[in-house]
């Protein structure tokens, strides 16, 4: 199953009984904070959920598999998730 943005707004709005335009504000505020957590180059953790942390990738030459020439990939940022163990073991039903 995959989880938008409206379905994401709808379960806030059903499971604590606000508004739809106040979810919507919910939402995009969290999302928001999130983005400009890891733009800034802090990891972030989300305690019971997981963390998020943003690694440095150097540049480094790879072959183009069409044309056959070495190329240099340059340098950067990837966003990559750990999960919690809590979250963890209630994904296996633990």
């Amino acid at each position: 199953m995959e989880l938008n943005r409206a379905q994401i707004i709808e379960s806030v709005q059903n499971q604590n009984g606000f508004t739809k335009t106040r979810s919507l504000e919910i939402v995009k505020t969290l999302i928001e904070i999130i983005k400009s957590t890891l733009e800034s180059g802090e990891d972030l953790k989300v305690t019971g959920f997981g963390k998020f942390c943003v690694k440095e990738k150097k540049e480094y030459r790879w072959r183009n598999p069409i044309t056959g020439k070495f190329e240099m990939l340059p340098s950067k940022r990837l966003v990559t998730f750990k999960c919690s163990k809590k979250l963890r073991d209630r994904i296996n039903g633990q």
